[in-house]
């Protein structure tokens, strides 16, 4: 393997990796507030609509990712009002959001099928960038790809080194007691909630602005169920879902080159490998329960009410 494709792969990497890093993350902090949301497939295609519409008819990718982000943290409001105010069950909502979301994108998104975009532009850093081998593979991303490890960055101070992520963690663990020494555990659920949701709205528009610049339904390809899978397999730690991040991305971009390789391996079975990496990477997590035990949030799923 030559040097400049071997470059080239880790860069389409990168680009693989982003959208799970934010949308992995954004629900890394609201599972560890005790809350499981399962719609953030359906949360990463309502922003991928809205930033692409917005940034088609404004001509500025900026307002079409503020507009993702709001999208995002709008269906994410309509799961906090239901689980954490209503008290219905986190998993039938988010699996419902989900299917709300796909639904909702798919019928905004008719009117735009097929059309393009403009891609966000590539930083291009003097002399930086023009550097053989290190030029391509550090500084000729995107600013999101960035901005995926300015919030590992960010997530991994506030959760280990901020009275806030200390409060998370704490309402996350065990609520009633949070809320009994006078600490709004409420607040901090809708919070982590709408961090999450404005999280997978960014990476819902980072699919259909920058990885494939065009509305096409059903963009997210099962990409939010991954970032789900993403959390448990990093046992809920921002570090491991970074790396768990470039492992599926990786995963992803080998099925683009195998065939380059003069791997004669069916294409179908390539497209597959993401998802059969996500399931055997769960079962082997899976079979010792100390894994997951260890870091997982103590209330994560159970509902809680000031007054009960």
């Amino acid at each position: 393997m030559s040097p400049e494709l071997l470059v080239a792969m880790l860069a389409s990497t990168a680009a693989a990796a982003t959208p799970l890093v934010f949308a992995a993350m954004g629900e890394l902090v609201t599972e560890r507030a005790g809350v499981l949301n399962l719609g953030v497939e359906g949360m990463m295609l309502v922003g991928a609509i809205a930033g692409f519409a917005v940034g088609l008819h404004s001509g500025s990718l900026l307002l079409g990712y503020l507009a993702a982000a709001g999208a995002g943290m709008a269906m994410a409001l309509i799961f906090a009002v239901l689980t954490l105010q209503l008290q219905t069950n986190q998993v039938a909502t988010g699996l419902a959001l989900t299917l709300f979301g796909v639904g909702l994108s798919a019928f905004i998104g008719k009117a735009y099928t097929g059309q393009p975009i403009a891609a966000v532009p590539h930083l291009s850093l003097p002399v930086l960038s023009d550097l053989p081998l290190l030029g391509p593979l550090l500084f000729r991303f995107d600013v999101l790809v960035y901005a995926s490890f300015a919030l590992f960055f960010a997530v991994q101070w506030f959760l280990t080194r901020t009275r806030g992520g200390l409060l998370l963690r704490a309402v996350g663990e065990s609520p009633a007691v949070a809320h009994a020494i006078g600490h709004p555990v409420q607040l901090v659920r809708y919070a982590a909630v709408l961090f999450g949701g404005a999280c997978s709205g960014i990476a819902g528009a980072y699919l259909s602005t920058a990885l494939t610049p065009m509305w096409v339904e059903g963009l997210s390809a099962g990409r939010g169920w991954i970032a789900l899978a993403l959390v448990v397999f990093a046992t809920w730690k921002p570090l491991r879902v970074l790396a768990g991040a470039y492992l599926f991305g990786g995963v992803t971009v080998l099925q683009l080159y195998a065939q380059g390789f003069g791997l004669h391996i069916p294409s179908e079975f390539l497209s597959m490998l993401p998802y059969l990496a996500t399931i055997v990477v769960l079962v082997l997590i899976c079979r010792d329960g100390r894994t997951i035990l260890l870091n997982q949030p103590a209330s994560l799923g159970k509902s809680f009410h000031p007054d009960a």
